[in-house]
């Protein structure tokens, strides 16, 4: 018998907002994204294993791990 199983981690862009980066101090767009983490039998994913919410600096590049209240909180436009 022959099984296929893993993870897939999927990335979606909730959205972004303007807000000051805590490393480079500038007021820019922050994308704000989700990762979900799955366990995968036969290329299908099937049970969600983790999901982490983060905040990405689009003028130095930088990213930030945010908690779910956090990201549900920001003004995403």
């Amino acid at each position: 018998m022959f099984l296929l199983f893993g993870l897939s981690t999927k990335v979606s862009r909730l959205g972004v907002v303007p807000a000051t980066c805590p490393h480079c101090g500038q007021h820019a767009a922050q994308v704000i994204n989700r990762r979900a983490t799955r366990f995968t039998l036969f290329f299908i994913p099937l049970i969600p294993i983790r999901t982490r919410y983060d905040r990405q600096c689009t003028f130095c590049g930088a990213r930030y791990e945010i908690s779910r209240a956090e990201a549900e909180r920001l003004p995403v436009g």
